[in-house]
């Protein structure tokens, strides 16, 4: 079972939007029949088995054995991951895009959806896939942010420069910055 299984075709999307398959989907995180995934749903396994079909033709669920009962082949299936991600292209964006600029919210989500998409092609079953993850808040007054803006494109200017040479395993860097919400909602 994969790690992530990032969605880029429509189709496999549709097969998600009812809900009895993503519930199907949940009780295959182990390996089971649709006869045992009917009982614990308290559905028919005539109704499952319909929906894992259309589940393993989307490539999100697969066929992992089967066995003989009482002379008929029963099926054992499983979620083909444990995350699922939808391609922000899949629904594209509503209304007119704006310039790419650095400090617009349509950069940042350009910029998400470009992490996404990289760390979804990453190799999961490389030995080692060395990577970091910070996150932080901070608080800059309104008169200040110009400073801070000058401030992080210098350090990571800095960055770029010490460690921007062609030797050694490549890495990317993204650095996002948007207002935090509001923490009593």
């Amino acid at each position: 079972m994969r790690e992530i299984l990032y969605l880029e075709q429509i189709e496999q999307a549709e097969v998600l939007l009812k809900p009895q398959r993503v519930e199907v989907l949940r009780q295959l995180a182990e390996p089971r029949t649709c006869t045992e995934v009917a009982a614990r749903l308290d559905q028919t396994p005539q109704r499952v088995y319909y929906h894992v079909k259309q589940l393993v033709a989307a490539g999100l669920v697969e066929l992992v054995n089967e066995r003989k009962v009482r002379g008929i082949t029963e099926g054992i299936y499983q979620a083909a991951a444990r995350s699922y991600w939808l391609s922000p292209r899949l629904v594209g964006r509503i209304g007119l895009r704006k310039a790419r600029d650095e400090l617009s919210l349509g950069y940042l989500l350009d910029l998400m959806e470009e992490v996404q998409a990289d760390i979804a092609a990453l190799d999961r079953a490389a030995p080692e896939l060395p990577s970091i993850g910070v996150s932080g808040e901070i608080r800059v007054p309104a008169e200040q942010r110009q400073q801070f803006l000058h401030d992080l494109q210098t350090a990571l200017q800095d960055l770029f420069t010490r460690y921007g040479g062609s030797e050694g395993d490549a890495f990317k860097l993204a650095v996002a910055c948007y207002p935090k919400g509001n923490d009593n909602d």
